[in-house]
């Protein structure tokens, strides 16, 4: 039995026995041991402990295919490849190494910078370097943008490659970049994405912002790798133009037709509520709106079947156009004063309209809803109708494209798009190799604002598109997905794990039943089985420095999950940026961007202070105290990974990258 498949059977031992630890455990806890007493911190604790297994139970089954590949497939002669380097306002100089680098790149293929900030000295660097330049169209002006996505959309139409490398703007491509890659699409024409790891060339050895995640680029990646459920990252990967353009296709006929779908059963009804209103006693009136109604379900019918969407919306909008004619003849002034009473439905807006925020044709339910269960004359349910059909705009004329391959749903168009991907038949690549070299932030509130825009991005996509249920998907696939969502959640178990030692230190009130031997012989068995699991899947690679992060972060957690839940649910903005790919210009230690971090620790030190005065003193329980007291350290052990990274204000420029080769998870020298 080779190396790889003998780590892969520990590793499946290792997750069932973990889990039957986990089960027992968490079982326990909600049978026998929570403190009912003092629920408002017992049921947080224990749901706590629930999310923590469910994690577990994810990261399990990730594992359970974990995938190594060895060897690339031989890249074939002949493929046409773009090359693009996405920027908006990063350093010109930093964007022109990068392109150049691109240039050099081995295998066959054309170099374009996309440019979202459409720099003038930026297209003359890029033409004196003999690369191509390619910014935002005249059609895109007052039209949404859709951030890198509506840059990589815009890029798509302007250029015709068969497989495309996108880069960001500081990732350095290695010239093997695509020899290493194409073959993958050669060898499996179902293959739409090939994605690489992403590594930084300025994170010093200790990596105190936790940048470099070998964890997510190995292991998790590779597992997800088993289930086809890898995800493009938004760099250091290469696509498939006919995937995306598939996509871009499916996606817009999908949005349109369920819009029309909805306006069309909206119509139908309206018309029947004014067909048998009093209102509608002369025959001729009521003919002609049955007649109307009848056409309204006839186009819905065929809309379901298949019929084509323009052919049949254009057909309803010259019959009610017909009616409107005739009957609304000379009533013009009565219908103005009684459609204002409509405005909340039809003249804000309307029930159907695109969407700025996730770029597609949407339905207002809400609005849909109040319009078909109003009572309206005849007179007016036709005008209503009207310009209900009116508004339904198939041609994306709110849009600068009415396709838009690369998912605009979230902020995190990466996932997004590999998501949509992956429902839709395709498969996708993790080939572990260093084939770029990119620039981490180099400080802390660079660091949090990235991660809090990765999070903010998972958290819209799960919100809009939750794996559990989009169509297409394989259980596997479902729950690969789902498990980097799920991560996200981890700040509001964090609150109980901080509150609960404090809450008994300081108070006296456990949450727990005891901490006697029923605990610990149940406890210490999970706790060590999934420490277990980490060091044999991370085979040498630091793992404890995502763990720290995992915790340490809650404050960033907790705010992507409401400000994405305020954005998708409420229709707030979400304020994200673009990650500078230069230090914040701060030189100092960044204390105040970690404070809610700093003062947890505080409350943390002053509630052990406390409970070993009240053990000294008032004879508390001596075991629940000791336990309480270990608990306290573990999570100052966790929490304190924030400080060095408070201080920490990068390194000075690197010199040129030496090569790294990372094949089947074996790095050599670094650089």
């Amino acid at each position: 039995m080779r190396g790889s498949a003998r780590r892969l059977v520990v590793v499946r031992v290792l997750v069932v026995l973990a889990l039957i630890a986990g089960v027992n455990y968490v079982v326990w806890r909600w049978l026998d041991s929570v403190a009912w007493s003092a629920w408002w911190i017992a049921v947080p604790l224990v749901l706590a402990e629930t999310y923590s297994l469910v994690d577990t139970a994810l990261f399990g089954v990730t594992m359970w295919r974990l995938r190594e590949r060895g060897e690339p497939p031989p890249a074939p002669d002949g493929v046409t490849v773009d090359v693009f380097v996405t920027t908006y306002d990063e350093p010109e100089d930093l964007v022109l190494a990068t392109a150049v680098a691109a240039r050099e790149i081995r295998y066959p293929h054309r170099t374009w910078i996309l440019d979202d900030g459409a720099r003038p000295s930026m297209r003359a660097a890029a033409e004196r370097a003999g690369i191509g330049y390619l910014t935002r169209s005249s059609s895109w002006d007052g039209k949404p943008r859709h951030a890198k996505a509506g840059n990589l959309n815009n890029a798509l139409f302007q250029t015709d490659g068969e497989l495309l490398l996108v880069l960001d703007a500081d990732q350095v491509p290695d010239p093997a970049i695509l020899d290493r890659t194409v073959g993958y699409f050669a060898a499996d024409e179902r293959v739409a994405v090939v994605q690489t790891p992403q590594y930084f060339v300025n994170v010093a050895d200790a990596d105190p912002l936790g940048s470099q995640a070998p964890l997510f680029y190995g292991p998790i990646q590779q597992g997800k790798d088993g289930w086809n459920a890898a995800f493009f990252c938004g760099s250091n990967a290469v696509l498939r133009r006919e995937a995306l353009m598939q996509l871009g296709v499916v996606g817009y006929v999908r949005g349109v037709t369920s819009g029309v779908r909805r306006a069309l059963r909206t119509a139908g009804s309206v018309l029947g509520r004014a067909a048998r209103s009093p209102e509608a006693a002369d025959p001729a009136l009521r003919a002609a709106l049955e007649a109307l109604r009848a056409e309204a379900d006839g186009a819905r019918r065929a809309v379901a079947a298949g019929e084509p969407v323009a052919d049949v919306t254009y057909r309803f909008q010259r019959r009610v156009d017909d009616a409107s004619r005739t009957i609304v003849a000379g009533q013009v002034e009565t219908l103005r004063a009684e459609l204002a009473t409509l405005e909340p439905e039809l003249l804000h807006g309307g029930p159907l309209e695109v969407d700025a925020e996730i770029g597609q044709l949407v339905v207002d339910e809400e609005a849909l809803d109040r319009l078909a269960r109003r009572d309206l004359s005849p007179l007016v349910a036709i005008e209503a109708v009207r310009r209900l059909a009116d508004a339904v705009d198939v041609g994306r004329s709110d849009e600068a494209q009415a396709v838009m391959p690369m998912s605009t749903i979230s902020v995190t168009e990466d996932m997004a798009t590999a998501m949509r991907l992956h429902a839709l038949g395709w498969r996708s690549v993790y080939h572990h190799e260093v084939l770029a070299h990119g620039l981490a932030p180099e400080d802390m509130p660079t660091m949090l604002q990235q991660r809090l825009g990765w999070a903010q991005g998972t958290v819209q996509v799960m919100l809009r598109e939750n794996p559990l249920t989009l169509r297409g998907l394989r259980t596997g696939q479902r729950l690969m997905y789902l498990a980097t969502m799920w991560s996200y959640l981890s700040g509001f178990a964090a609150l109980a794990y901080l509150a609960a030692p404090v809450v008994y230190l300081a108070f006296g009130i456990l949450p727990v039943q005891a901490f006697g031997p029923d605990f610990f012989v149940r406890f210490l068995p999970y706790f060590v089985l999934n420490q277990l699991l980490f060091l044999v899947v991370a085979r040498g690679v630091r793992t404890w420095r995502g763990q720290q992060y995992s915790l340490a972060l809650f404050p960033v957690w907790i705010r992507a999950c409401w400000t994405a839940f305020a954005n998708v649910v409420l229709g707030r903005p979400l304020g994200f940026v673009v990650t500078p790919k230069t230090r914040s210009g701060v030189h100092r230690p960044a204390w105040r961007a970690v404070w809610p971090q700093l003062a947890a620790m505080a409350v943390l030190v002053v509630a052990a202070v406390v409970g070993v005065v009240r053990l000294v003193a008032f004879d508390a329980d001596p075991g629940a105290t000791v336990v309480t007291l270990v608990w306290v350290v573990y999570d100052l052990a966790v929490l304190g990974v924030v400080v060095p990274a408070a201080r920490y204000t990068g390194l000075p420029a690197p010199a040129a990258p030496a090569p790294v080769r990372m094949v089947e998870g074996r790095g050599t020298e670094d650089p």
